[in-house]
């Protein structure tokens, strides 16, 4: 990537369902999704699959997903973790996140950290690689010789 000038712009949409109509006009001329979740949050985790991937792969169908599981450093965070436990919840491994990301099928599934500023730089280091070399899929179409 170091050969080109990228330029990026983002935008950060309001989740709440009001918005949802006005959301959805940013959506035209998207080269990439990036969905976020909080990796501390169960519920984030769960409208990854009942409402974003659902809404974005309707709207933009051919355009890639990276899916990013953020607050990684809450993980470990004893706080958060008891906080969890009292509700009977845990935070979402690693393993959750990548079968996540291969059931709506996004291109990678990352993890970063903004307070310890880890992984922050390979979620947009991807999401331009996704776009700039993007992955072939493969014909699913059978065809059967009689």
């Amino acid at each position: 990537m170091d050969i080109y000038i990228i330029f990026l712009n983002l935008w950060d949409t309001a989740g709440q369902e009001e918005y949802d109509r006005l959301r959805t006009l940013c959506y035209p001329q998207t080269n990439i999704f990036v969905i976020c979740f909080s990796i501390s949050n169960p519920s984030s985790y769960a409208n990854v699959k009942q409402k974003w991937h659902p809404e974005v792969s309707h709207h933009c169908p051919n355009v890639p997903v990276l899916l990013v599981g953020t607050k990684s450093d809450l993980r470990d965070d004893l706080e958060t973790v008891k906080k969890l436990k009292e509700q009977s919840l845990v935070p979402t491994t690693p393993q959750q996140g990548t079968a996540l990301a291969k059931e709506v099928g996004a291109v990678k599934y990352l993890e970063c950290s903004a307070l310890r500023q880890d992984g922050v730089r390979e979620v947009f280091s991807e999401a331009v690689r996704a776009v700039l070399y993007p992955a072939t899929k493969k014909n699913t179409k059978k065809c059967i010789l009689l």
